[in-house]
């Protein structure tokens, strides 16, 4: 009786989402609600998570709930520390979710809600959620290794230099890339200046409780944090409606990535006490809360998608970024899909803490599920917007024009009405100066997410103070992976180094932090400037070549998957890695090659650098400061090509060497052995839960 109910249940949940689906997918004309979004998304995770991981758990994998893992067997009570499963899970959530889910699905919008949401759901069900969960569940049977490491045993040592400089390459990239975001949500924005100034001091502050005032109290500390936030987006109002005090927080783009150059230096170099793990407790505490409350807010408002299904645009002429629906959208959309900076995580903290090897599932291919989730909403939040407004808010000035009058004179040439008295009273109304041009994905996250906040909780009155709050939410945990991200890659500089001069590998020693620190700061802090001064936007440059390192990065941990998964002698299921690792190599080689060699200048960074080249070559000559800057943006144009291709290549490298592993251990004339740690039985002991989990 129970397995026909069970049956009844999950074949009402498989037509639920059928039907959705096909809503989302067939519906034309009239726009159709939010919530078909939501039932979809809810339904075919639960499907994935059911079916799907059950099968790469119990039939891949073989996980084994009786085997110890390194968190048991390592225990040093520093890093190896068997933990909660559901702490774990919060963690390794918190670690994953960085900007990528909230920003990458706004900026795809422009092709239409559809494109995005297909490939946010197929994409992590059969993609995301199984590199996270294999990662994971490898890095546990090697003692915690790292991606690099685990690269470097199984397909040989090019594997493992050719990680390593993707990982350097892709946190570079990254971090250059998230600033910019912020600078942009920032910029001429003087309650949100203050708003996220005031985060620096809180977390100090913070540190200090926790260490000093109140040890270990981390959630009277995070409680303590949450409040004094929340009375700085209130402040910030107050800042920006005092003449006197306003212009102080009234900064340039130019300025704000100065101070957050600075900023992500003095936090590579400062105890990680004082700054890094206070703010982490505040983003996470916020993070979770948010993304709880929107979801709330969207079911209760059940909000209508004004952006079609597919716009004009998927043909490759959207003013956010050049490029049609393929590859493009696939880049754009990584984190929420697939995401190769999940690999770093599934082989960094999270596998010294995993207690059972059956917690794997829960923990890698659930907490990318949560992931996916944020991105639907994040794409809800892009399309119940008005297309007018979406466009007017993410478009750069160098394709709608300068004006507001201009601007919304081209958008609505477009088919997609909107006026500069409607963006003035938007803007009022969010308590901002101006809405044109902020570009980045972020403001207008927060315009969507204020909308449903406001319809949900406080009405209209309330709009500004959300849309601070969602600004505050996104700029908090951004500057979170910031700090984070700088803090990695100065390790692994510095490990690098070391092989060079020894007193260099030495983390503790404050020469070598403050050397590595300034050459990781500098590297990302590059790429930042190149961005605040892109005519074009910056976002339309650097945001595809992300996605690229991105999904590069992805290619190479479902490289070392596949090469562990045919050693193990379970070729025969070796299509759950090597199905996303044929897409992903299709998708971002494409796209790679269009970003360097496509006709069009807005898509390829050489093509783009020629036309300037003409530029500058043109009579009469251009006078010197546009010279000047000609010829900055034509080195940035090259120099982004350059930085595609060689990553590109290694990563062909790395592709051809795995076929290579993979023909001699398929033929026989290579030993199927994995470097796996020896078996040793747990003294913890497994729930009856768990021996159920492993065996059904």
């Amino acid at each position: 009786m129970k397995s026909i109910v069970r049956v009844l249940v999950w074949t009402c949940v498989a037509a639920i989402g059928a039907l959705s689906l096909a809503t989302i997918a067939i519906h034309r004309g009239e726009p159709i609600n939010a919530m078909w979004l939501v039932l979809a998304a809810l339904c075919t995770y639960a499907l994935g998570y059911r079916f799907y991981s059950k099968f790469v758990a119990a039939k891949v994998l073989a996980l084994d709930p009786r085997r110890a893992t390194p968190a048991e067997r390592l225990e040093n009570g520093r890093d190896f520390v068997p933990t909660n499963k559901w702490v774990v899970f919060g963690h390794h959530f918190a670690a994953i979710a960085g900007p990528g889910p909230l920003v990458g699905p706004v900026l795809a919008a422009q092709f239409g809600y559809l494109p995005g949401t297909i490939w946010i759901l197929v994409g992590a069900v059969l993609g995301g959620c199984v590199q996270d969960f294999v990662v994971l569940l490898f890095s546990v049977r090697r003692d915690g290794k790292s991606l690099c490491q685990m690269a470097k045993e199984e397909i040989g040592k090019l594997g493992g230099f050719v990680a390593f400089v993707a990982v350097i390459a892709i946190l570079i990239i990254l971090l250059g890339l998230i600033a910019l975001v912020v600078v942009n949500a920032l910029k001429d924005s003087p309650w949100g200046v203050f708003t996220i100034a005031m985060t620096i001091p809180i977390a100090l502050l913070m540190g200090v409780y926790l260490k000093y005032l109140r040890p270990g109290k981390v959630l009277e500390t995070s409680l303590l944090g949450f409040v004094l936030v929340m009375l700085s987006v209130i402040g910030g109002q107050w800042v920006s409606r005092s003449p006197g005090i306003a212009g102080y927080f009234t900064l340039s783009a130019s300025v704000l990535a100065i101070l957050i150059i600075i900023y992500g230096f003095a936090a590579s170099v400062l105890p990680v006490w004082l700054l890094l793990a206070p703010r982490d407790y505040l983003s996470t505490f916020v993070k979770l809360g948010t993304i709880l409350i929107l979801a709330a807010g969207i079911i209760a408002v059940r909000p209508i998608l004004h952006m079609p299904a597919l716009t004009r645009f998927i043909d490759g002429t959207g003013p956010i970024f050049a490029g049609s629906v393929f590859p493009f959208a696939f880049i754009t959309i990584a984190c929420g899909a697939i995401s190769g900076f999940h690999s770093l995580i599934s082989s960094g903290t999270t596998p010294k803490m995993i207690t059972h090897e059956t917690e794997a599932r829960m923990v890698g291919y659930g907490a990318m599920l949560a992931e996916s989730f944020v991105a639907i909403m994040a794409t809800i939040a892009a399309c119940t917007m008005m297309p007018g407004q979406y466009f007017a808010i993410n478009s750069p000035a160098g394709i709608v024009g300068k004006t507001p009058e201009i601007a919304t004179s081209t958008i609505t040439s477009w088919g997609f009405p909107i006026s500069a008295t409607e963006m003035a009273s938007l803007a009022k109304a969010v308590g901002e100066q101006n809405l044109f041009n902020r570009t980045g994905g972020a403001p207008a996250f927060a315009v969507g997410m204020a909308h449903i906040f406001a319809n949900s909780l406080g009405g209209e009155a309330l709009t500004a103070i959300w849309y601070h709050f969602a600004i505050m939410f996104e700029a908090l945990f951004i500057l979170t992976v910031l700090d984070a991200g700088t803090r990695v890659a100065r390790f692994m500089l510095q490990e690098a180094l070391g092989h060079l001069w020894q007193p260099l590998g030495r983390t503790s020693w404050y020469p070598s932090i403050l050397t590595s620190s300034a050459l990781i700061v500098g590297a990302w802090g590059y790429f930042l400037w190149q961005g605040v001064h892109d005519p074009v936007g910056g976002i339309n440059s650097l945001w595809p070549l992300f996605g690229i390192a991105n999904q590069l990065l992805a290619i190479v941990a479902f490289c070392v998957a596949t090469t562990i998964i045919i050693k193990m002698n379970k070729a025969r299921f070796a299509f759950v890695t090597i199905v996303p690792l044929c897409w992903l190599v299709a998708v971002t080689f494409t796209a790679s090659y269009q970003k360097m060699f496509s006709s069009n200048p807005r898509i390829a960074f050489l093509t783009h650098a020629q036309t300037l080249v003409q530029q500058l070559n043109s009579t009469p000559a251009p006078a010197a400061a546009q010279a000047h800057q000609l010829s900055q943006l034509i080195f940035n144009d090259r120099f982004d090509a350059l930085v595609n291709g060689i990553l590109v290549l290694l990563v062909a490298l790395i592709v051809a060497s795995s076929a290579w592993e993979w023909l001699r251990v398929l033929s026989g004339r290579k030993a199927a052995e994995v470097k796996e740690a020896p078996f040793v039985p747990t003294r913890l002991g497994a729930s009856p839960e768990l021996e159920q989990e492993a065996v059904s």
